[in-house]
């Protein structure tokens, strides 16, 4: 397989051009032009010097594999294609070799992929920079961190189904060597309007809608939702569903993503809570009624959306009821409630519903930074990602536009600032003269809005804290006086008459002059917004509830800690928060990506050029270029320079010995290059016009080609030699092998006659030969045969004569052993007469006691103990033999089925055991626990979070844990209760919180009593006089009433060496404080099923009917 050509340059293979400083001729249609044709060939990336513009392509490109990570690490900014991986790997380079901060600012319209942008940045470092377990950890959370505030931040526009609908900067923290230690996280201008209200096709935040389509009903439930979309006003129905995008799943993402920041279960409880409580208040109508002073007042028309919220965030109904209809306004030491009419009641709904979940973002915001921020005090390197809304130029636009675009003024001072300042940093660096470079500052915009004294701001917020009637028109006003001399401030009710007959410019509007263009502002609702303003009685109501994170949300609710000081404006408070966000920029090196949307229809390879040029005029790209050119449009470090126009000199081709700088020089005077279009530096070469540098590429290029053709004839020369020799030394070796094939042929053909000829003889000499061993084999042969003959007839002579001797010798034989017999049986006839009879009958005695234990063997029962099978008699005089057989056998496979017992196996037996002998034939409840293991702790205490204080509060081994009925002597009726019995104590604790209700040490038990019928229930007689006796003994029903009693007393057996009574009779006696109440047990219909049912007769007597 070829080796893939590697890229040195971006030059290399170049689509278009790959760096803008280089585009000639340097002017807007060229400059959309080399965009467009690189878009058509996927090539998103382009540069600016060292800043990066990317287009957003809307779909999958194979360029972030991890092969691509792999590519661009390392390596120098210019040499391969342009990339955002080339950029993020400058910048962690520059920070972790360089130790200086770095700052990677993104900006662009809405759906230009700012987004995504930070992902794939933020995605790179976490890939090239140090593992293990801790900085593993780090990075997930820092990556995770992004899911949840895209969920709460987010939301479906017309132009960008992920908008970002807030600023967000991240501090990155890295170590020494460059791992990732923590972050830091700010957020500026959440769009909280969205909450209340979307533009048409657009919807609210993601949170919402991915709670409804992917929590679970019971999850649902608890935060008194449903899954219908069109239940609440808040979220806009005609883009609910959103192609492409799995709310279910996104929803799953969320939790997991919280869950891995740090978030404790019940955190993320409480945001969703909150988040549920957002969503009901859209659901809040009102009603008008008119009191009898003749003042208008709102109600509320349906309080069940009311409850269900007061119930969700612990509020008072009452007090949140009074909130949404009176306002309450302090000035010194007086008080004035006023009413709400229906259309401030709305205003001040919706004024909670957003200020709500902007604190929850905030306060997101702030617990995501506690989890990853940095855990060492040890000097950190910092890298900053700034996602952050583009200049926005809509039909209408309002407040949030204005503080948008005053943003991006801000930016783009300090982009053009700090890439002069880069430029002349780097000129004086290299001993470069610098000359100065004319471009537009626009630092007289930005005073326009933020001036202390005449900026908009400020009239902004003098005329909010106006005393008197405070409107839009009165702001325009004071606009049109202040600023009307402005030359980037345009009113057609300024004092300058150039304006007047501009019908392009309502009377309600203002015009500004931004660098990325005019821009007209509807002044309607700036008061308003700027004010943004929540009335003191919601505060409060909010700082009541018993919800912790509401609580906490509403600091200023506190009545103990009243400020009648007015807050701080919208406007004020983001002036300040772009102030420090501009010092913290300051101290960094600036990385920048110029995000850009392509077309509106997010569609793919489709490219806008009236869109594009639009974004390319309010980015300022064009006057970015002009200033990277207006000194040199190109510089390369002279080793690099060399090896690639090295093969254009003599001298420098193929190898320089020599200094870098030296070749380059010899280079360019080879070439005749004039000096006024380059300079030498001190590392690098500089070169003022792109042609010069094209003029070079030219001349590469053809070059090469002649290089290419040298070196082809070269091969070519080669090829016919190595082809030449080769055939040559094949001649050579075949005639060899053919002269010694055909010598090996000679030679067979010789051999082979002489093998014929000896073959021959031999044969002859064999057939003689044969001929004489056969005559003398057939004379052998004759005679051995005539010697058998002979031989035969002597043996059968010799076998006969020997045959008759052993005839009469066994004939001797037999008649001597008979009458030895006949001699032996006359001698001891009479005593073998007297014996028979005693011997023939044990040795029939033996044979069937032989017979007896070889039939048992065959016919033995299992070793089951409960198998009373046995093998049937075979004859009398064996019945004890039989029995005591039969006894020891059952003993042995008792004592072996004893023995496969574990310890626990054990007690337990010894329990059941203990219970046969208390109960058996006494209670009747007794034979159905025969069969149920005891078990002991049927709940799970130490495992339930809900009994968690319970488990705090008992220390020893719990025996039995279990759900009780405790009897109320007042009534006969039941109350759940957890028994508790442990070494050394009986306990009682609720059910529901887990409180422990009583205590009884184990000595201070007397008796137990039930009954000896089939029901549950029982008395725990107390000794009198003890503490726990004071309110009596206990009357308890359960359905481990056996276990119970026969743990408590085996218990109360081993602690104070006393057996506890057991008391079982139909009718007994039980201590309710002062008085004894007789419990008598009788049987009852079968109204209530099986259940044994309590009632109480008089106050000596309750009656407990079991079916």
């Amino acid at each position: 397989m070829a080796k893939m050509e590697v890229k040195t340059s971006l030059l290399d293979d170049m689509i278009g051009v790959g760096d803008m400083v280089l585009l000639e001729p340097l002017n807007e249609d060229s400059f959309i032009n080399n965009l467009k044709k690189r878009f058509d060939h996927n090539e998103v990336y382009t540069y600016i010097g060292s800043v990066v513009i990317s287009i957003n392509p809307y779909r999958s490109l194979p360029i972030y594999t991890p092969e691509k990570v792999e590519e661009y690490r390392n390596r120098n900014f210019y040499e391969l294609s342009p990339h955002i991986f080339a950029l993020a790997d400058e910048a962690y380079r520059s920070l972790r070799d360089q130790d200086k901060d770095q700052c990677i600012l993104i900006t662009g319209e809405s759906g230009a992929g700012k987004t995504e942008a930070s992902k794939l940045v933020m995605s790179y470092v976490a890939a090239v920079c140090g593992k293990g377990a801790e900085v593993n950890q780090v990075k997930e959370q820092l990556l995770q961190s992004n899911p949840v505030l895209e969920a709460f931040g987010n939301a479906k526009t017309a132009r960008n189904d992920n908008s970002s609908r807030f600023g967000k900067y991240m501090d990155i923290e890295f170590d020494f060597k460059g791992d990732p230690l923590g972050g830091v996280i700010s957020n500026y201008l959440l769009e909280k309007s969205r909450v209340v209200k979307q533009p048409r096709g657009e919807r609210n935040f993601h949170i919402f809608y991915q709670i409804l389509s992917g929590a679970s009903e019971e999850f649902l439930c608890k935060l008194k939702l449903e899954r219908d979309f069109s239940r609440y006003n808040y979220l806009g129905l005609d883009s609910a569903r959103v192609n492409g995008v799995d709310d279910a799943s996104n929803f799953r993402t969320v939790r997991n993503a919280m869950q891995i920041v740090g978030f404790m279960d019940h955190e993320t409880q409480s945001v969703f809570e909150v988040v549920a409580a957002v969503l009901k208040l859209g659901n809040i109508k009102f009603k008008p009624e008119s009191r009898a002073n003749g003042l208008d007042e709102s109600k509320i028309k349906d309080k069940n959306e009311l409850k269900e919220i007061c119930e969700l965030t612990g509020i008072d109904q009452s007090v949140l009821e009074r909130a949404f209809s009176f306002r309450t306004v302090e000035a010194k030491q007086e008080k004035v409630s006023t009413t709400l009419n229906v259309a401030q009641a709305y205003y001040a709904r919706d004024a909670l519903a957003k200020n709500l979940y902007s604190r929850l973002f905030s306060w997101l915001v702030t617990r995501i930074n506690e989890s990853i921020k940095a855990q060492t005090k040890v000097r950190k390197k910092v890298m900053g990602v700034l996602d952050i809304y583009g200049f926005e130029i809509f039909e209408d636009n309002s407040f949030e536009q204005f503080i948008i675009n005053y943003c991006n003024e801000k930016l783009q001072q300090i982009f053009i600032e700090l890439t002069l300042k880069e430029e002349q940093e780097e000129y004086i660096r290299e001993g470069i003269e610098w000359t100065h470079i004319e471009y537009f500052n626009n630092a007289i915009i930005c005073d326009l809005i933020e001036n202390n004294q005449t900026g908009i701001l400020a009239m902004l917020d003098e005329e909010c804290l106006r005393p008197g009637t405070v409107t839009d028109d009165t702001f325009l006003e004071k606009l049109n006086q202040v600023c009307a001399t402005h030359q980037h401030f345009e009113s057609r009710m300024s004092k300058c008459s150039r304006f007047l007959n501009d019908t392009s410019l309502p009377h309600s509007c203002f015009r500004i002059q931004h660098y990325a263009g005019k821009v007209m502002y509807q002044v309607e609702g700036f008061v308003d917004k700027n004010n943004d303003l929540l009335y003191r009685d919601l505060s409060q109501a909010m700082w009541k509830a018993n919800h912790s994170l509401i609580k906490a949300l509403f600091p200023e609710g506190n009545p103990a800690k009243i400020n009648l000081k007015r807050p701080p404006t919208a406007g004020s408070q983001f002036k300040a928060s772009v102030a420090t966000l501009m010092k913290n920029l300051q101290n960094k090196n600036p990385n920048y990506i110029r995000c850009i949307k392509p077309n509106e229809k997010k569609a793919a390879d489709i490219f806008n050029e009236a869109l594009v040029c639009h974004q390319i005029r309010y980015l300022g790209l064009l006057e970015n270029v002009r200033v990277r050119r207006a000194g040199y449009a190109f510089r390369q470090a002279y080793e690099p320079c060399l090896e690639r126009y090295k093969m254009l000199c003599r001298q420098t081709w193929p190898h320089w010995r020599g200094p870098a700088r030296a070749g380059v020089e010899v280079l360019f005077n080879e070439l005749r290059i004039p000096e006024e279009e380059f300079s030498f530096g001190r590392s690098k070469i500089f070169i003022r016009n792109p042609r010069t540098l094209f003029k070079l590429e030219d001349l590469r290029k053809q070059r090469l080609e002649d290089l290419a053709t040298l070196i082809g004839k070269i091969y070519r020369g080669w090829k016919c030699r190595t082809r030449f020799l080769l055939m040559k030394r094949s001649q050579i070796v075949i005639a060899s092998w053919y002269r010694r094939y055909a010598q090996q042929k000679r030679y067979q053909k010789i051999k082979s006659s002489a093998i014929t000829v000896q073959s021959y003889i031999r044969g002859w000499k064999a057939r003689k030969l044969l001929r004489e061993l056969k005559h003398l084999k057939r004379c052998n042969e004759a005679a051995t045969v005539i010697a058998a003959y002979w031989h035969g007839t002597q043996a059968r002579r010799e076998l006969k004569r020997l045959k008759e001797e052993a005839r009469r010798k066994h004939a001797v034989a037999v008649i001597w052993a008979y009458w030895l017999g006949l001699k032996v049986r006359r001698e001891y006839r009479k005593f073998f007469r007297a014996n028979a009879g005693r011997k023939i009958y044990e040795f029939t005695l033996q044979r069937i006691m032989q017979k007896y234990f070889l039939e048992m063997k065959n016919k033995m029962p299992s070793l089951s103990p409960i198998d009373k099978t046995w093998p049937a008699r075979p004859y009398l005089f064996l019945d004890s033999t039989h029995r005591e057989l039969k006894r020891i056998f059952h003993l042995w496979r008792c004592k072996k089925y004893r023995d496969q017992f574990t310890d626990q196996q054990k007690l337990i037996y010894e329990e059941k055991l203990e219970a046969s002998e208390l109960f058996k034939d006494k209670k009747a409840l007794y034979p159905a626990s025969v069969g149920q293991p005891f078990q002991g702790a049927y709940l799970e205490i130490s495992e339930n979070p809900k009994y968690k204080k319970l488990t705090d509060a008992v220390d020893e081994k719990i025996i039995i844990a279990e759900v009780v009925n405790k009897i109320n002597r007042a009534n006969g009726k039941a109350a759940s209760r957890i028994f508790l019995l442990t070494k050394n104590n009986v306990l009682l604790a609720d059910q529901k919180s887990g409180t422990i209700k009583s205590e009884v040490p184990l000595g201070d038990v007397t008796k137990v009593s039930m009954s000896s019928q089939n029901d549950g229930f029982f008395a725990v007689h107390l000794k009198e006089g003890s503490e726990a006796a004071s309110k009596g003994d206990f009357l308890l029903s359960s359905n481990h009433l056996i276990e119970m009693a026969t743990k408590l007393y085996r218990t109360t057996l081993s602690q104070t060496k006393q057996k506890l009574n057991i008391e079982i009779s139909d009718e007994f006696l039980v201590q309710f404080k002062q008085e004894k109440v007789c419990v008598k047990f009788i049987q009852g219909s079968q109204k209530n099923g099986n259940i044994p049912t309590c009632k109480r007769k008089n106050n000596r007597l309750l009656e407990v009917a079991v079916p």
